[in-house]
């Protein structure tokens, strides 16, 4: 089992910038390949961004290409999502995520509680 937890949200102004953190525990976190998923009012929730255990793979989404990047510490069991240059359109409820499986295929088995961030324009 794996247990996650969101924190950074928050509220702030287009063009702005925010880190959230996810912190991981119960299950070796440097295996897991960890992602960032979002979920707006009234529509599904969709995929942001996810890194592979060895770091060396990372994908994003087209609509946070070039300005959110995903990061993680295997020594603080903690994965980031830097979002900058926010837009209204970001403005959603943002879950990590992770999975033991393959980093293309598998899906994703745990998840974290959610932390909202919310972008003014």
């Amino acid at each position: 089992q794996v247990q996650l937890v969101e924190s950074g949200g928050g509220l702030l102004q287009a063009g702005g910038s925010l880190r959230l953190s996810c912190v991981a525990s119960g299950r070796t976190f440097s295996s897991a390949t960890m992602g960032w998923f979002r979920q707006a009012p009234g529509k599904e929730r969709e995929f942001v961004a996810a890194i592979s255990w060895s770091r060396g793979n990372t994908d994003y989404a087209d609509s946070v290409k070039g300005r959110f990047t995903i990061s993680r510490d295997n020594a603080k069991n903690t994965v980031y999502l830097q979002m900058n240059s926010l837009k209204p359109e970001d403005t959603a409820v943002y879950y990590c995520a992770a999975k033991y499986g393959s980093y293309l295929y598998a899906t994703y088995d745990y998840w974290g509680q959610g932390t909202q961030v919310t972008v003014s324009s």
